[in-house]
Formats: structure tokens, sequence, C-alpha cells
């Protein structure tokens, strides 16, 4: 089995125009950033690119990683994803942004000989479509945390919110490109909004997976994922929050994959 190797590439910002206004340049800039960022889980799909071309489909089936974003991407950057550290089974990768040689995301990545034991769908109750959602704030988070989060129906087909971490889906893994399977970005996008379906967030940041595959998901996959929030704390005038995420086949209940999300879901008033 081939080590996992370093690779350039552009960043894309899939989704400008999405309700999470931190991609869009006007909230942005109000924030003090230079643009629109690229979202964390595209980010972290890039570090994981490297698994995905040494280890295919078994990566999708048993694969771990542990991924931070320290600092922003903007569309159209060249950047590097460097390989610091590799064997057949793991490696250590960080990604660097070329013109400003800023680094801006690090990641720790196995593949085991096999997954761990998979969660177990709790059967929370499911989101209502166009559900009224709480403005996501301190009190209603522990309000959240102790009554539970709803649960999410999702679908992976080639109309799913982001289907490739890649502003060209002819540069992906070619197990994406070949097979039609989800992508990580799709995968840890959908810690993203089953939390942003259960609260009202207008600009918020990705910061930090745990994930864990078990199952390869097939195209036109109906899925169900289940969340919990986990842990709520303050930092610099940020407010964080991490969710545990479990992802289900809609038909058999079998998982697909899980996530420990840590995220800012308010950020520090501007200025």
């Amino acid at each position: 089995m081939p080590a996992p190797a370093s690779f350039s590439a552009e960043a894309f910002n899939q989704v400008p125009e999405s309700e999470n206004r931190i991609h869009g340049d006007e909230i942005a800039r109000a924030y003090g950033f230079r643009g629109g960022l690229v979202p964390g889980v595209s980010v972290s799909a890039c570090l994981l690119h490297p698994a995905a071309v040494a280890w295919g489909r078994d990566w999708l089936e048993r694969g771990h990683a542990h991924v931070v974003v320290s600092s922003p991407l903007y569309d159209g950057e060249r950047f590097r994803v460097e390989v610091v550290r590799a064997s057949d089974a793991d490696y250590e990768a960080r990604l660097v942004v070329d013109a400003r040689e800023t680094l801006c995301a690090t990641a720790e990545v196995t593949l085991p000989a096999a997954a761990p034991a998979p969660p177990v769908r709790r059967g929370d109750p499911m989101l209502a479509r166009d559900a009224e959602r709480p403005i996501a704030a301190r009190d209603v988070m522990q309000h959240l945390r102790a009554t539970g989060l709803r649960a999410l129906r999702a679908r992976w087909s080639e109309t799913a919110e982001i289907t490739r971490y890649l502003r060209d889906a002819n540069s992906m893994a070619p197990v994406f490109r070949e097979t039609g399977l989800a992508n990580p970005a799709f995968v840890l996008g959908l810690s993203n909004w089953v939390l942003g379906r259960n609260v009202r967030m207008d600009a918020w940041l990705h910061l930090e997976t745990h994930s864990q595959h078990f199952r390869a998901i097939e195209p036109d996959t109906e899925l169900l994922v289940e969340a919990a929030i986990a842990d709520l704390f303050e930092k610099k005038g940020h407010e964080f929050v991490d969710v545990d995420v479990a992802v289900f086949g809609a038909r058999d209940d079998a998982a697909y994959a899980s996530v420990r999300l840590r995220a800012i879901y308010r950020l520090r008033a501007p200025g």
C-alpha cells in the first residue's frame, strides 16, 4: 500500500452565499478577515486527500483523522499540503499557503487494521422542515445540551451543498472521481449542518474535528444525522461548542461515520 504524498492546489470557496455569512466577503471583512473564508470542511478534506489517494476505499471504511484549522484560507490562494511524516498506515500533514507562508491547518491521520465499535442510533426526534430555530446564545445552547438536538435527514448526491473540496473535480482523489463516493468535505459538513439546522448562527467558524469512518457512502444514499452538545465554553470573547455527531443509513440504521466537532458558534463582536 503506498504512503500518502504531498500535493498542491488552488483553494476553493464553494459556498460564498451560504447562510453562514463568514463565507461571504462583507461579513468576513467586518470581522477582520480579508474576505470570505474557504469552509473549514474543505480545508480539512484537502488534508485528508493524501489518505484518499493512497488508501482509497479502505480509508472510507475505517480511517480516522484529527484536523485542526488554525488560520483562514481564501478563495483562489495557492496552497500546499505537506506530508511531514508518513507510513503505510498513518501520517501527519500541514496545509500552508504559498504566498503568505502561513500555516492554516494540521492533521493526524491513521488507517487502523479495523474500525472501532460504531455508534448506535438513539432514535432522536427529527427536525421538521423549515422548523423555527432559536438564535445561538449560551442559555439556548445550555438548554439544548440538556434536552438534546434534533436529528437531520440528509442525502449524498451530486446536488448536495458541498460535493467537492477542490475547484477542479477531476483533481480529487480517484476513489471519489471514479465511484461517486462521498468525500470528507461532505461527511464533515454534516456535523456543521446538523448544528446549523438546530440553531441560527449568522457567522461561525468550524475549527477542529476528530472523525472516524465506518462505511463508504454510496451515491444517492439517504442518511440520518444525530448530534449532542458535549461541551460549551468561552475564550477571548468567543463562544465555543463541542458537538458529538453520528451519521447513519436511513434504511438500516448502521453507522457510516462519527465526528467530534469544535466550533465557535458566536464570534466576539467586531472591533
